[in-house]
């Protein structure tokens, strides 16, 4: 593998916004699928955040495709269905944006605890990333799916040989951290700003 698993993402969020700053959809989406196959790498134990980003992924793609000069810009989406009442649907595009924002959250923590707390378990990795971000807004069942799932969590040193390619696995993580994290904080501020940042899970 040339370079580290982070390689293609971080070349995608150099595309990200637009020349007056905008986020544009594609590229967005284009680096939340390059971090799906580190996920692979977890095995089972990200089995149920992988299969939340992809649907979400997936439902914003469909969208977009149905029109992409219209929905060029990420938060597009969100303004029409505003404007149609339906941003609060379960299946609408506001919902998967918030969703796959707020995954994207938990996996920059997780990934940021694997680089400054080299003397912690994975389990304690995922554990202190998942009360940070996901936690506050999921429900018992939810909650106590992930508390499973963090148990078939791999061993640290395994995973960090696997994901480290032929490139600075910590240089990478951190790298990837600092520039996708203000996007995603980016996101929140424009749901926040239309009463959307707020929603939990059934």
């Amino acid at each position: 593998m040339e370079g580290t698993v982070f390689t293609p993402s971080l070349q995608g969020i150099k595309n990200v916004k637009s020349e007056s700053g905008v986020i544009l959809t594609k590229p967005f989406l284009e680096v939340c699928k390059h971090i799906l196959p580190v996920l692979d790498k977890f095995g089972s134990a990200m089995s149920i955040v992988k299969n939340d980003i992809g649907g979400n992924i997936t439902r914003l793609e469909t969208k977009y495709a149905s029109d992409p000069s219209k929905y060029e810009q990420l938060h597009s989406m969100v303004k029409v269905e505003i404007s149609s009442k339906t941003a609060k649907s379960s299946s609408s595009c506001t919902n998967g944006l918030l969703w796959l924002t707020r995954a994207m959250d938990f996996l920059v923590a997780l990934f940021h605890n694997l680089v400054q707390h080299s003397d912690w378990q994975m389990s304690q990795a995922c554990s202190d990333a998942y009360s940070k971000t996901l936690k506050k807004w999921h429900g018992w069942l939810a909650s106590s799916s992930f508390s499973v799932a963090i148990k078939l969590a791999p061993d640290r040193k395994k995973f960090m040989e696997i994901i480290s390619g032929s490139g600075d696995i910590n240089a990478d993580i951190e790298k990837f951290c600092a520039t996708f994290s203000p996007l995603l904080a980016e996101n929140h501020r424009f749901l926040a700003s239309v009463g959307m940042d707020d929603l939990k899970a059934s």
